[in-house]
């Protein structure tokens, strides 16, 4: 099934490992087979994984990037996702985490990304609402 994606001007994609910008007026990209594709907002840079639930984010979000490399970002991944499991004790949160960890067994890596990505909204939401800022999950 073909991929979609409706480009607004200047944003960037990342596509089977190369950046990617769009011209100067919107655009549509139809992708006729697999790849991976992530959004800019999606991309998390290596210096930017400094908080536990981006420390998950980001080997996952290297796995879907470059699967050739998933065995070497598993550990990581593991630990990572351990130390976060054995933080929380939100029930929809450990659920998240549980996706995750099968999705990445499954080599799911878009679907595994995707259940970090609500881990790290979690994370987010805590920092919110410690810091007295609406938004994000409430934690339970």
């Amino acid at each position: 099934m073909p991929l979609k994606l409706s480009l607004k001007p200047g944003e960037k994609f990342v596509l089977n490992g190369a950046v990617v910008q769009n011209g100067d007026r919107r655009g549509v990209l139809i992708l006729q087979n697999k790849a991976s594709v992530l959004r800019e907002k999606d991309i998390l840079q290596p210096e930017d994984a400094n908080t536990p639930a981006k420390r998950i984010y980001f080997p996952v979000m290297m796995m879907y990037l470059d699967e050739a490399a998933a065995p070497k970002l598993y550990d990581e991944f593991a630990i990572r996702l351990t130390e976060f499991m054995g933080a929380t004790r939100n029930p929809a949160v450990l659920a998240d985490c549980v996706a995750a960890s099968r999705f990445v067994m499954g080599r799911e890596y878009y679907k595994a990304l995707m259940a970090a990505r609500k881990i790290v909204d979690y994370e987010e939401g805590l920092v919110n609402v410690a810091s007295g800022v609406q938004g994000g999950r409430h934690p339970g």
